[in-house]
């Protein structure tokens, strides 16, 4: 009853944890994510600037005067770029007073100069955008204020936002390349880049129902994101220069300071970078058309995958015997870590991690429960047997259960039936006790030459016993085996009336019946409460042929179908007639030998 709520079980409770998603599971999510992310080449467009330590030194400290800035950018322009995107922002106005010369240089050239996020309120200005699909309301990251650049500076560059937003374990690894704010969007400091490449006016927004679906700027290929504009940074080994160098022929340019203390730097999935470095790598994801991203349909996808391999799982683990339960889910385990690594790989953000988890967690509470089913099952096979079956044979049986399936299955054995002979009388005239202690006693020594004989014990009816050889195990010269037993009971029977005698005690004979034939053979019974016998006509005939021996005036009947499988030379007997058969029964016996 516990397993077969079970699967259902595990399957609401992971889709709960994957609804819920907590904390935890997202940090493993993303670090998955990182491992697998293949890193991209540069697109070729791009140079990192850093104003290092020493550059500082030698103009006399930071900031500039903004006539260095401007000279800064004409050495840059003259050199072959195209293009500068200054990561620091120009919040006050230049104690050298120089705002005008600066803002009157850059005003006719592709320049775009940061604005950082900010909590005073302030709202960003916005930017043109048209809305293409899905009319709602506006998705997006949300603008809770700006470090607004001065006037002039605003008038004569396009502004870009920068900012930091982590993920839960604190790390930068996405960046929105549009932020909302009041009425419509302000766009990112690399999205201003790439219009600044592109030379576009307008960013076109398209969204879905689940919200932003791609983003475009005329002229270059539309940029999928997920649904609040955000794109996956591919961290490339984007080029870099210096003020001395100026290796940026045909480049776009992003200045940054590389010195201690000015920029703070910024936690990433890659490790500390400075401002310019992470805009950089978000400018090369907007142009790498393969960069990692989260398509809409992965939560449908990472669903899926959740309930088909638990399920799975679980199916293939109770479908076979443990050895191959194990390497069954071994397989799938790790086809299902290696497809997730090469989706990942290939750029599509699925997450398969607590489709693993949910996998691993089926494959050990199946294992366990199947254990534990198993160890009943051996106990129980234990309990019943082992009086009956020599403890080798109990053991194959425990390792092979199936064998004991309720119902069981025709199997042709060698049926022997045996019985105390003037039992009745015996009882009449002596003592409850004693009649138990000699019925006991010959019970023991015929269960013991049974069991050494490879039989097994079926049942004990009053004074009577019932041995079969054949199953549960193979016996292949079942005939055989229980023909000697049947000798040895003989033999052994006179030892034993030795020891009665000794003891002062009525002696006692044997009857013995033999015949081989199909039989419904296995636990019979219920499930609560069963017994490992045999049922057919020739277990019928074996008890006839036992009875028949009093009549016959012998201790042991053999049925023709025994006989056949000897290679004893028995004596044959005159044809009986037995209940249940029309005709004579061919007999044969070993006393007179």
């Amino acid at each position: 009853m516990v397993k077969k709520f079970t699967l259902p079980a595990l399957l609401i409770t992971f889709l709960g944890l994957y609804l819920w998603n907590p904390s935890m599971l997202e940090t493993i999510k993303l670090r998955t994510f990182d491992a697998f992310v293949v890193e991209q080449e540069p697109s070729g467009y791009f140079t990192i600037l850093n104003i290092s330590e020493d550059d500082i030194r030698s103009r006399g400290g930071f900031p500039f005067p903004r006539s260095e800035y401007a000279q800064i950018q004409y050495d840059i322009m003259t050199n072959g770029a195209m293009g500068v995107g200054w990561t620091m922002n120009f919040t006050y106005p230049d104690r050298f007073k120089q705002d005008e010369i600066f803002a009157n240089f850059i005003k006719d050239l592709p320049t775009v100069v940061a604005t950082f996020e900010n909590n005073n309120g302030k709202q960003p200005p916005l930017t043109g955008t048209v809305i293409l699909g899905h009319q709602g309301e506006v998705p997006g990251v949300l603008v809770k204020g700006y470090m607004e650049n001065i006037p002039i500076i605003q008038e004569s560059a396009l502004e870009g936002l920068v900012s930091a937003p982590v993920d839960v374990d604190n790390l930068l690894r996405r960046m929105p390349l549009l932020y909302k704010s009041e009425g419509g969007y302000t766009p990112a400091f690399a999205t201003q880049i790439l219009k600044r490449l592109a030379e576009s006016d307008t960013y076109i927004v398209k969204q879905n129902e689940f919200g932003i679906e791609e983003i475009t700027v005329q002229g270059i290929p539309p940029i999928p994101t997920d649904n609040l504009g955000r794109k996956w940074i591919s961290f490339v080994d984007t080029p870099t220069t210096t003020l001395d160098e100026l290796d940026v022929d045909g480049k776009f340019v992003i200045i940054g300071t590389s010195a201690p203390g000015i920029l703070p730097q910024i936690a990433t999935s890659k490790g500390l970078l400075f401002p310019q470095e992470v805009q950089a790598a978000l400018a090369e994801s907007l142009l790498i058309q393969n960069s990692p991203r989260i398509p809409d349909f992965a939560p449908a996808v990472e669903i899926l995958i959740l309930l088909l391999s638990m399920s799975i799982i679980w199916i293939a683990l109770n479908r076979f015997i443990l050895g191959v339960s194990l390497v069954i889910f071994i397989l799938l385990i790790a086809l299902e870590s290696i497809s997730g690594a090469l989706i990942i790989r290939n750029g599509y953000l699925i997450d398969v991690t607590l489709s693993l988890m949910g996998g691993l967690t089926t494959g050990g509470v199946a294992f366990y429960l199947n254990y534990r089913e198993q160890y009943k099952l051996r106990q129980l096979i234990k309990k019943q047997f082992e009086q009956y079956l020599d403890p080798r044979n109990v053991k194959i049986l425990q390792n092979n259960p199936d064998l004991l399936k309720l119902g069981g299955e025709v199997r042709t054995n060698t049926y022997l039936f045996t019985d105390l002979r003037g039992f009745t009388s015996l009882s009449e005239r002596t003592d409850p006790e004693t009649v138990t202690y000699i019925m006991n006693k010959c019970l023991t020594m015929q269960t013991k030459v049974i069991m050494d004989f490879g039989g097994c014990i079926s049942s004990y009816i009053g004074d009577a016993c019932f041995g079969i050889f054949g199953s549960p195990l193979d016996l292949p010269n079942h005939e055989e085996q229980a023909f000697k037993s049947a000798l040895e009971i003989r033999r052994q029977l006179v030892l034993v009336n030795h020891e009665l005698k000794e003891e002062g005690l009525p002696e006692v004979e044997i009857g013995i019946g033999l015949a081989t034939g199909p039989g419904v053979t296995g636990n019979h019974g219920s499930d609560q409460r069963f017994s490992y016998t045999s049922i057919g006509d020739s277990v019928n005939l074996a008890a006839r042929m036992e009875s028949a021996t009093k009549d016959a005036g012998v201790h042991l009947l053999v049925a023709k179908s025994t006989e056949q499988g000897l290679s004893f030379d028995l004596e044959p007997l005159d044809p009986i007639k037995v209940k249940g058969k029309e005709e004579p029964i061919e007999v044969f016996t070993w006393d007179t030998k």
